[in-house]
């Protein structure tokens, strides 16, 4: 793992999008500018940035998880104004760039939009059909159980009368209402 961090990204492979931005400083003073030149690198999961390409540690970086990106005009009065966009995740820190042209700006938007997607899209996904079998496996000594809960799944075929099957279930002490 240190090596990895004495590596530039460059060299680690599944980068998605790299280039140069301005990125508003988030403490900036008489001495040093509100927004500063970085080479930014985009993976899988995280963003760099960087004094400039040839850098090999970082000037910091995050997880983009949990974060949204959008096109921020706001950021600047100047003519770069459309050149904007911030990434955002309620929390946490905002950050603030600068692109080299408004279509620069929308494609960066766009990859992390797309990014954030895909991750929040690695949940396994729901099966009916194994959430019934694990209940069935969990409630297989009561065959009377089991039957009347895979009634009311089934509740939503159209125009069947079902009036034969109490979709409620009888608790031990009550007696079932008659019909």
């Amino acid at each position: 793992l240190e090596e990895f961090a004495l590596k530039p990204v460059q060299d680690t492979g599944n980068i998605l999008k790299q280039g140069y931005l301005e990125k508003r400083s988030r403490e900036h003073s008489f001495f040093s500018s509100e927004w500063q030149k970085r080479w930014c690198v985009l993976n899988r999961r995280t963003f760099y940035y960087y004094a400039n390409e040839k850098s090999k540690q970082p000037k910091g970086n995050f997880s983009i998880e949990h974060y949204s990106a959008r096109l921020a005009f706001h950021l600047r009065k100047d003519s770069r104004k459309r050149c904007c966009f911030e990434l955002i995740c309620p929390g946490k820190r905002t950050y603030e760039f600068t692109a080299p042209s408004p279509a620069e700006a929308e494609d960066w938007v766009d990859q992390i939009q797309f990014l954030l997607k895909d991750l929040s899209s690695l949940t396994i996904p729901y099966d009916e059909e194994d959430d019934e079998e694990l209940y069935n496996d969990v409630d297989s000594s009561d065959s009377v159980n089991t039957t009347s809960h895979n009634t009311t799944l089934n509740q939503d075929e159209p125009n069947v009368e079902r009036e034969e099957d109490d979709i409620y279930e009888v608790l031990p002490g009550e007696q079932p209402k008659p019909e």
